[in-house]
């Protein structure tokens, strides 16, 4: 099993504070992005390479390419696992990647979407994949950075 030390739902995938204060919060020393549009795009690839400190190894990788590759892994990998929303993690977990947490960050408003916290927007779809995540038993909880108080994000639903 990988030892995936973060799974994180964000927008943003990685920028200042995944990048920086997260990874250095639960000591990740390789970050996976999980996102089919990134795993084919060289410019979002860079910008967020460099966010990442050195040592700090970054893979873009497809949803399948994760279910595919991410068990390989080796125990000395402490991996923060990243995708921009609830569907994506779902198919990760549907496709065998086991979780017992994700921590939500942000999900921005937009039209069809509701605010249920200052940095989390959700519509049906998002709902949809939460509860079914919450049926697998996996926690999902709010917390922009890691000096704020974590919000059970199922109660806001």
């Amino acid at each position: 099993m990988p030892n995936i030390v973060l799974s994180r739902i964000d927008e943003r995938l990685v920028h200042g504070q995944v990048g920086v204060q997260w990874v250095g919060f639960v000591n990740a020393n390789l970050v996976i992005v999980a996102n089919d549009v990134v795993a084919k795009d060289e410019i979002q690839q860079n910008l967020m390479e460099m966010v990442v400190a050195d040592g700090i190894g970054i893979r873009f990788w497809s949803l399948q390419k994760t279910i595919d590759t991410i068990h390989k892994a080796a125990d000395r990998q402490k991996i923060l696992l990243v995708c921009k929303n609830p569907s994506d993690f779902l198919t990760l977990v549907n496709g065998g990647i086991e979780l017992s947490r994700i921590n939500v960050g942000n999900m921005h408003f937009i039209q069809g979407k509701e605010q249920i916290h200052k940095t989390v927007s959700v519509d049906e779809n998002d709902i949809s994949a939460f509860k079914a995540l919450q049926e697998k038993g996996i926690e999902s909880y709010i917390q922009g950075v890691p000096t704020e108080k974590e919000t059970d994000l199922y109660t806001l639903l």
